[in-house]
């Protein structure tokens, strides 16, 4: 998935946690340069929404992509698109 793409593109060790649950928390901590703690938060409910955006906005930063489009993480279906559109558009 893009997670794994993203992963690959931005040389994180273990790419293929993208595809275990709880530990893809683990690889998003790491691609957006959050400390590994953080992926505690996403089993906070109501927390978990916020660093979810957050997250997802470091990450969109790490592949020099605007911030903005973490926000879009809230929205369905067009989350789907925005992670495809991170992880394979070029830097």
């Amino acid at each position: 998935g893009p997670l794994f793409v993203i992963a690959k593109k931005t040389g994180t060790d273990y790419p293929f946690f993208a595809f275990i649950p709880i530990l893809n928390f683990y690889l998003m901590c790491r691609i957006a340069g959050r400390p590994i703690w953080w992926m505690l938060l996403f089993f906070v409910p109501l927390v978990n929404f916020v660093v979810d955006v957050m997250v997802w906005m470091d990450i969109a930063a790490a592949r020099k992509k605007p911030a903005w489009m973490g926000v879009l993480i809230l929205v369905p279906f067009v989350n789907v698109a925005m992670m495809w559109y991170v992880a394979l558009a070029d830097a």
